[in-house]
């Protein structure tokens, strides 16, 4: 991801906060699962811990200024989560944030 895109990312936070079905673990190895702080896993049920919809590991307001506590070891649902892309679309659509176009990103 550019340092634009991940600049985007981490700012929005909507994809955070849209399911507590998105943070979950399937591709992760134990040694990657192992790296998340121990306070932000839900071990029972195999994702990322939520307050409802809302990931814990979310800080700030969502669409404004929101910030991933563990970014560098986020799942990988988490990073295939790409700004611009379906799945962002449909979680920015949810909280009422405009469409991102796609042709704004720069590539890398």
């Amino acid at each position: 991801m550019s340092a634009a895109n991940q600049a985007l990312c981490q700012s929005c936070g909507a994809c955070c906060a849209y399911s507590a079905e998105w943070p979950r673990f399937g591709l992760e190895t134990e040694e990657e699962i192992e790296a998340i702080p121990r306070e932000y896993v839900d071990d029972t049920r195999g994702t990322m811990r939520c307050e409802g919809n809302r990931c814990i590991a979310l800080q700030g307001e969502i669409g404004v200024s929101a910030l991933c506590m563990v970014y560098a070891v986020r799942p990988e649902v988490c990073r295939a989560c790409q700004p611009g892309d379906e799945s962002c679309q449909t979680a920015r659509q949810h909280f009422g944030l405009a469409p991102l176009m796609l042709s704004a990103f720069a590539v890398s």
